[in-house]
C-alpha cells in the first residue's frame, strides 16, 4: 500500500513573527486524490499550498511527501525533490515571461534540471502541448498572442514537464470565464487519469471544488474548520461558516424563500495579527454563544471520514439527519472519471 501523496501534522506558517497566516493544520493527501482547499480570501489556502510545494519553509509542523520531509533536505537535494510537486498558479499572464515563446518557457524547466538533449527537450514540450490538448503551431508564439484559457494550458503543460507526482492548483480557474471553465475542470480530471497525479485544489469557488473534488477541508483564518468527502461536505454543511458559504453561491431564486437562506455574516474580520480567543469564527457566526470566546471547539470525527471544529456541529448533524439520510461511508464525491463536468452559464454547474 502506497504512503499518503502528501501529510500535513499540526502545520504553522507566521509571518513577522505575529501574523498567523496557517495555524495547526492537519490533513493527509491519498495516492490519486483531489483534495480540495476552500476559503475565503486571507483563510491561508494558498500559504499552504505554497508550504506544500516547498516555496515557503513552515515555522512549525511537518510537510511529508510520502516519506520524505523535504525542508530537512539540503538544498542540492530540495531542487532535485522539487520536481516530484509542482505548481499552477492563478493569473496565466503573471505565470509566462512575455519575452519567451511558449516553446521556451516550457523547455526552461528541463534547461534548469538539465535533463536531456535539446532534441529531447523541445519533444517533450510538444507531446506537453498535445497533452493539454494545444496544437503544435502554438510553441513558436509569445504569451500575448494567446488567449486566457490557452495560457492556462501552457502553464499546466509546463508544470508537467518534470513528470510530477503532485500538483497545487491555486485559484486555476478563477480569472476564465465560466465556459472556459468547464473545459478546464474536465482537462484537470482527464490528466488525472493519463499520468497517475494527485492534486490539491485550492479555490473559493465552492461549485468548482465540489464537483471536481475527493475530499475539500474548509479553512478560516489559517485552521481547518471542516474536512470530509466534498459531496457532503457541500451538500450537508456540519459547521455554521461552511453553511454561510454554500448560502452564498449564486442561486437563480424565483421563490422567495429560497432568496432568504442567504446566510449574511455580520461583525468584523479579525485582525491577522490577533486571532479572536476561542473559536476563530465565533467573532461572525450567528450562532455563537458565551463559550464560543473563551473554548476552542475540539475537531471531532462525527461520522466516517467527517471532521468538525464547531460546538454545535452535532446539533447541524441532528438537524440533517431529521431532513435527510447521511450514508455514513459513502464518501459522496462526484468522481473525477465520472462524465464531464458541466458549468452552465448562470453560474451553477
Amino acid at each position: 500500500m502506497k504512503l499518503p501523496a502528501a501529510t500535513v501534522k499540526d502545520l504553522h506558517v507566521t509571518f513577522g513573527g505575529t501574523v498567523r497566516a496557517v495555524d495547526g493544520v492537519t490533513f493527509t493527501v491519498e495516492d490519486g486524490e483531489i483534495f480540495g482547499v476552500i476559503g475565503e480570501s486571507g483563510s491561508g489556502k494558498s500559504t499552504l499550498g505554497r508550504c506544500l510545494v516547498c516555496l515557503i519553509n513552515p515555522s512549525d509542523g511537518e510537510v511529508r511527501h510520502r516519506d520524505v520531509d523535504p525542508f530537512a533536505l539540503s538544498r542540492r537535494q530540495l531542487n532535485r525533490h522539487r520536481r516530484r510537486c509542482q505548481m499552477v498558479s492563478q493569473d496565466p499572464n503573471a505565470a509566462l515571461d512575455p519575452r519567451m515563446t511558449i516553446l521556451q518557457s516550457l523547455c526552461e524547466p528541463l534547461n534548469i534540471a538539465g535533463i536531456g538533449s535539446r532534441e529531447k527537450r523541445r519533444e517533450k514540450a510538444y507531446e506537453m502541448l498535445d497533452r493539454v490538448s494545444l496544437a503544435a503551431e502554438f510553441a513558436n508564439r509569445y504569451p500575448h498572442e494567446l488567449s486566457g484559457g490557452q495560457k492556462q494550458r501552457v502553464n499546466i503543460a509546463r508544470a508537467l514537464m518534470l513528470d510530477p507526482e503532485l500538483i497545487v492548483c491555486d485559484e486555476v480557474v478563477a480569472a476564465l470565464d465560466v465556459s472556459i471553465q468547464a473545459d478546464m475542470l474536465n482537462l484537470f480530471s482527464r490528466l488525472k487519469d493519463e499520468l497517475k497525479l494527485t492534486y490539491v485544489f485550492i479555490s473559493h469557488d465552492l461549485r468548482v471544488v465540489s464537483h471536481i473534488s475527493d475530499r475539500v477541508a474548509v479553512m478560516y483564518f489559517g485552521t481547518i474548520v471542516e474536512l470530509g468527502p466534498a459531496r457532503e461536505v457541500m451538500d450537508r454543511p456540519l459547521h455554521p461558516y461552511t453553511e454561510a458559504l454554500g448560502s452564498a453561491e449564486p442561486k437563480l431564486a424565483a421563490d422567495a424563500a429560497e432568496r432568504r437562506g442567504r446566510i449574511i455574516l455580520q461583525g468584523e474580520i479579525p485582525n491577522s495579527a490577533k486571532p479572536p480567543t476561542g473559536c476563530r469564527f465565533h467573532t461572525r457566526c450567528p450562532r455563537a454563544e458565551a463559550r464560543c470566546s473563551g473554548e476552542v471547539p475540539a475537531t471531532r470525527e462525527l461520522m466516517p471520514g467527517r471532521y468538525v471544529a464547531c460546538h454545535f456541529a452535532e446539533e447541524m448533524l441532528a438537524r440533517h439527519s431529521d431532513t435527510t439520510t447521511i450514508r455514513p461511508g459513502d464518501n459522496g464525491a462526484r468522481a473525477a472519471t465520472a462524465q464531464p463536468v458541466e458549468l452552465r452559464h448562470d453560474g451553477r454547474a
